[in-house]
């Protein structure tokens, strides 16, 4: 005899699923161990957002839908995390939960939470099979919604008395005949109309000073050989958002992020290109972008075009966006070349290079962002193509992504669209399981690193080597000025206060893994270096970083747009 425990592990294996997280206990136990049997990974989590968080990374890095186990009622709140952020991402994201028996529905149930209804507004479909011969219908259906058409979640409800009933050998085998593997190939994709097509390559000659902004959607879609390729023909400038580096190579010298402001400002065509106009983008408005910009916006998601952006209405080229570029390219004059740089831009790129510069060589009593990065980044730089890069944390990532650059497609997550701490550990552990033989990265504020730090272990368990920097500044953004603050009296601590130097490195051998205090450059370079080999022999490694707090002037938000109030 089999059961409904096997038959849900038979039909993820034969739709292609080769790994899942999660965490499991009644009534779903019995499906992680018969995933276990079927000879896909389970990745026993510690909690369930941060395996909410691996699952979402693991669908953007493979393109398929990354699958999450978890039991009901608290375990799917928990979960919710994850699908909020798949949401907003566009990734793809598959979510299993134990619930309580049919016959229990309203009764009280173990656990009992109507998950149905929780989920349904945010998944693109949400269902609960009624009888064990729905069991493969219904998981199929929702591995193909969650990353045909725009990416996102969907959810499938598994009550108990389904996943441990039982069906005969001849049951299962006919039931499993229903399902088919399915594959990033089987994607219907499309094109636009030539005359749309046409009427954005006019624009585009038109353009006095063109940009291409380039999305994390660009690099989910692998469009980045057909991207390069545009952006090199025409020598057109081109802005990466933080997860759309490397698309582009950003030594290409037709990078102007070093320049963000101005050239945002100087646009007049933009070509947005998997990207939004939300807030990273200060929503394409003035005075962060021109009054009259024409924003050209290729996206998948017929929805988006126009949003925040009325000039893009007319402008909006719906597809795939690989095809969409290459169809661009046909009708575009090959002898076209897009207005060079201005020496303004060139200017302000030459000026804060420098001036970045000059922050990663100034030496200091402690160690800074900025001279940490500088060291790490000569080591990872030649390996950078087998390296996956996280980063959280509010001053943390945004030095990061400058700090950075990115020179390969879809090795760099950061907190993404939400701005979501807590993802870091979460990613890593998915990017090690999807590139065992590269580097995994995770640099983390400490206030980041402390929502998922337990998941060390997770790692360390699941022989995923990963290597995790924590910038530990004693608190949130600028961390805590210890001559104006002091910890003995609490009450004048202010809200972003942390334990000063917390021995993150101390929690990290109590849990099985390598961990190194570090106070100089010397010792950064030496301890990043061990880290590296020690990634390769199969260990963990924490650097505990200890750095200066900033400046202490007023947190402020640097992507918001300042603009008056209108007064009626």
């Amino acid at each position: 005899m089999s059961s409904g425990a096997k038959l849900i592990a038979k039909v993820l294996k034969k739709l292609g699923v080769t790994t899942v997280f999660g965490i499991v206990g009644i009534p779903i136990v019995e499906v992680g161990d018969a995933l276990i049997a079927e000879g896909v990974k389970f990745i026993a989590f510690r909690n369930e957002q941060a395996a909410s968080y691996a699952a979402s990374a693991h669908g953007y890095l493979t393109g398929k839908p990354g699958v999450l186990l978890v039991v009901g009622g608290p375990g799917v709140v928990h979960a919710a995390a994850g699908i909020f952020n798949s949401n907003a991402n566009r990734w793809p994201l598959l979510v299993l939960a134990g619930s309580s028996s049919i016959n229990d529905v309203s009764k009280g149930g173990f656990q009992e939470l109507d998950q149905i209804s929780f989920l349904s507004p945010y998944t693109k479909f949400s269902g609960r099979p009624l009888s064990i011969d729905q069991i493969p219908s219904y998981l199929f259906k929702a591995y193909k919604t969650s990353f045909f058409g725009v990416p996102g979640s969907t959810y499938i409800d598994l009550p108990a008395d389904l996943v441990e009933g039982e069906l005969s050998e001849e049951e299962e085998q006919h039931l499993l005949k229903s399902v088919s593997q399915l594959s990033i190939k089987d994607i219907p994709t499309f094109v636009p109309p030539k005359n749309q097509i046409l009427q954005i390559a006019k624009t585009l000659h038109n353009a006095k000073s063109p940009l291409i902004i380039v999305g994390k959607g660009s690099a989910y879609s692998g469009a980045s050989s057909a991207i390069t390729n545009f952006v090199e023909t025409h020598k057109i400038p081109f802005l990466p958002t933080p997860m759309g580096k490397g698309v582009v190579p950003d030594d290409s010298y037709l990078n102007v992020s070093s320049a963000r402001s101005k050239a945002l400002k100087s646009a007049d065509v933009i070509i947005l290109l998997g990207a939004r106009l939300n807030w990273i983008l200060h929503f394409g408005e003035a005075p962060r972008f021109k009054e009259d910009a024409i924003f050209i916006q290729v996206d998948q998601s017929p929805e988006e075009v126009g949003n925040n952006s009325s000039l893009s209405i007319s402008y909006g080229l719906v597809g795939d966006i690989s095809l969409v570029i290459q169809e661009l390219n046909k009708h575009i004059k090959s002898s076209y070349t897009a207005p060079p740089i201005t020496d303004d831009i060139k200017q302000t790129i030459e000026k804060n290079n420098k001036s970045l510069e000059a922050k990663e060589n100034k030496h200091n009593n402690q160690l800074t962002y900025q001279n940490v990065y500088k060291v790490i980044r000569g080591l990872i730089n030649p390996i950078e193509k087998n390296t996956v890069l996280v980063s959280e944390g509010a001053n943390t990532m945004d030095v990061a992504r400058i700090s950075f650059p990115q020179n390969y497609p879809r090795l760099r997550l950061d907190a993404g669209t939400n701005a979501t701490m807590g993802v870091g550990l979460g990613y890593a552990i998915a990017a090690k399981a999807v590139h065992p033989n590269k580097h995994v990265v995770a640099i983390e504020g400490d206030s980041a690193f402390g929502f998922s730090g337990l998941e060390i272990e997770t790692a360390v368990r699941a022989h995923l080597p990963i290597i995790i920097v924590v910038m530990n500044n004693s608190g949130l953004y600028k961390g805590i000025d210890t001559s104006k603050h002091s910890y003995d009296d609490y009450k004048s601590l202010p809200s972003t206060a942390l334990s000063k130097e917390t021995r993150y490195d101390l929690l990290a051998q109590s849990l099985g893994a390598r961990g190194i205090l570090v106070k100089t450059s010397q010792e950064v370079h030496d301890a990043f270096s061990q880290a590296l080999e020690n990634s390769t022999k199969g260990e963990t490694t924490i650097l505990n970083v200890i750095i200066s707090p900033g400046e202490q002037k007023k947190v402020g938000f640097g992507w918001q747009n300042k603009k008056k109030q209108v007064k009626l």
